[in-house]
């Protein structure tokens, strides 16, 4: 379409140049609507569009000299006035927003249906046939799809509606519920400075106005007298102005009408079924506008509300698309892991992930798309998390599926809990601080004392012997209940403090854990290790043993065990230690909602960096996992 751009160099002007380059329009560039660089306009030019400043003296101007091409104004932000102030110049059409290029392509994609069937112009002076009707809804119809600004499309249709209906005015009422009352929001014959300011009453004490009256109506009211109108009273707008008959139909949009549309002459006259039908065609479509734009402006209304949300919450929001691409990235989540937003939208979510599990997320997402089994979508869980400087830490996630349309997106709310981590690890390391304490007392104390008392008694026993004595028997048996006893009690000092973690490390600490399951519980414990298995943070390694110990003793008290095995795996990503048993096991329900132990057994991996996994069947054992990633392995 060959288009004169006319306007300033700016940025309106340079977006509609990419608009109209981006449709192939073959565009001529003009910097002023002046008289001079305007004349002759071309006979090969299909459209003008015109920039702000524009004035009605160079719309008339266009005009004058070409009635036939499509004449499109530019106005952004212009008033109901100002719109009313165009079409009475006789353009085709006014857009007012440029906020939304999308948007943009669809006005012009309309503006080249308009330039196909200009039914406004090949139609003026018919008189209104059914033909010439449908045109004239259809080409509002187009308009209103094309989503035509309210206001613009308003001041359309009482353009068009007085020269096809041959009447003196048109209008459009707005119903305000709030002060009982309609505004003139679009007209045509009315004094300019009456559009979006003129009132009209919803009654007149105990009489209805006729806009009033045509809201209760069940159709259009028609009026070919002022002395035929019955049960209504005529507004000054219409008394004012001279106006003695003409059609009102209600703007019927839901879950509130949204006014009337009228059509009046000065002098009486009848009006034909068709011509209401006509009326009622062009209320009809502004009702389905109304209800479009209603529809826009709760949306962008709840958006917004939810755009405040997501920038004020102190919880990092991201959303990803059914691939794991990332798709928003809220403020919160730029401080939580360094990244500005541009940098990660259109990336894969793993980037905010550590090894091991960034290599196994895809994997999963595919795996839930397959199976439908959710490990974490509305469950959610304490995960690692990896900032852009590589750093990891503790986070909590929770994660949430939305359908929209034929499309899946994944929503995850992320809060970092590095300063409870911080603080909880402290507490476990007070009550570490606190079972060597008590161990190194068994051991240095308790343990000294019973083997100096278990010394007395063996040679208090050795010399009774010797005499002869009746008690002698007694005395040794005496001797080696102490002997045990002490055993036992070093044996206790060892469980609370595994010295092993600082003088050989977790395996060995780990062999004497199953070496001490074998002696006190009588039951078959084996230790193996496989790999890289060096543990360099010994609170990490005192965590995995406890774990082993808690698992161990579980097993044998609660699942009647009768063989164990630990194992001890490492690579140079992460250690795993895995303790496998064939006791009695339990279903999923008792290891959702398992006791302090399994609990604690949890909390422990958590504040590690590692993650927690327990599987078992009823009457086939159980397996205790923990994983260490060796991210979360620093030496302290």
């Amino acid at each position: 379409m060959n288009t004169l751009l006319v306007g300033p160099p700016g940025e309106t002007r340079r977006a509609l140049h990419e608009a109209l380059q981006r449709r192939q329009y073959a565009v001529t560039l003009v910097a002023s609507a002046d008289a001079d660089l305007l004349h002759p306009v071309s006979p090969n030019v299909d459209l003008v569009v015109l920039c702000p400043p524009v004035s009605l003296e160079a719309i008339a101007r266009i005009r004058a000299q070409c009635d036939r091409l499509l004449l499109l104004v530019v106005a952004p932000n212009a008033s109901k006035q100002r719109i009313h102030a165009f079409f009475e110049a006789d353009i085709d059409d006014c857009i007012t927003t440029l906020s939304e290029r999308s948007r943009l392509d669809v006005r012009l994609n309309a503006i080249e249906q308009y330039h196909a069937t200009p039914a406004h112009r090949t139609l003026q002076g018919h008189a209104p046939t059914a033909a010439v009707a449908q045109a004239v809804v259809s080409d509002v119809s187009r308009r209103a799809l094309s989503e035509t600004e309210l206001d613009v499309l308003m001041a359309y249709v009482a353009h068009v509606v007085p020269p096809l209906l041959d009447v003196d005015a048109c209008k459009v009422l707005q119903y305000k519920p709030d002060a009982h009352s309609f505004t003139l929001r679009a007209g045509s014959g009315w004094p300019a400075d009456m559009i979006g300011t003129t009132c009209i009453p919803y009654s007149y004490e105990s009489t209805l106005s006729q806009a009033g009256y045509t809201l209760q109506a069940d159709g259009p009211v028609v009026v070919t007298a002022p002395d035929t109108r019955d049960g209504f009273a005529f507004p000054p707008l219409l008394t004012d102005n001279g106006m003695r008959s003409g059609i009102s139909v209600a703007i019927a949009s839901s879950p509130e009408p949204f006014g009337v549309l009228g059509a009046h002459t000065r002098t009486e006259r009848s009006f034909s079924d068709q011509e209401v039908f006509f009326l009622q065609a062009l209320a009809n479509v502004l009702a389905g506008a109304v209800e479009q734009w209603r529809t826009k402006q709760a949306l962008q209304i709840s958006e917004a509300k939810a755009q405040a949300i997501l920038e004020t919450t102190v919880d990092g929001i991201i959303t990803i698309d059914a691939r794991g691409h990332i798709e928003s990235f809220n403020e919160a989540a730029e401080d939580i892991f360094g990244y500005e937003a541009r940098e990660v939208i259109g990336e894969n979510v793993r980037i905010l992930m550590p090894d091991p599990y960034s290599e196994e997320h895809d994997s999963y997402i595919q795996s839930y798309h397959d199976t439908g089994r959710r490990q974490i979508i509305g469950i959610g869980r304490e995960v690692t998390g990896q900032r852009k400087d590589g750093s990891t830490f503790p986070m909590d996630l929770a994660v949430s599926e939305v359908q929209r349309h034929d499309r899946t997106t994944f929503t995850g709310i992320v809060r970092d809990i590095s300063e409870r981590r911080r603080l909880e690890k402290e507490i476990l390391s007070i009550s570490e601080q606190e079972r060597r304490r008590i161990g190194q007392d068994l051991h240095d104390g308790l343990g000294q004392m019973l083997t100096g008392t278990g010394l007395l008694l063996k040679n208090m026993a050795d010399r009774l012997k010797k005499e002869g004595h009746p008690m002698a028997d007694d005395a040794a048996e005496i001797t080696d209940l102490v002997r045990d006893a002490d055993q036992y009690a070093r044996d206790l000092a060892r469980g609370l403090t595994p010295v092993d973690l600082e003088a050989s490390g977790l395996s060995e600490a780990l062999r004497r854990l199953a070496d001490n399951a074998k002696r006190l519980f009588d039951v078959s414990c084996s230790f193996e290790e496989t790999g890289t298995t060096l543990v360099h943070n010994s609170q990490a390694a005192t965590h995995l043993y406890r774990i082993a110990q808690e698992a161990v003793t579980n097993a044998v008290r609660h699942g009647n065990a009768e063989h164990l095995r630990l194992i001890l795996a490492g690579s140079d990503r992460q250690v795993r230690l895995r303790i496998q048993d064939d006791g009695s096991g339990f279903d999923d329900a008792a290891a959702q909602n398992g006791g302090m132990g399994l609990s604690i057994m949890k909390y422990r991996a958590r504040i590690m960096g590692g993650t927690f996994d327990v599987n078992s069947t009823l009457g086939e054992g159980a397996t205790v996992t923990c994983t260490l990633p060796r991210t979360a392995d620093h030496p302290n």
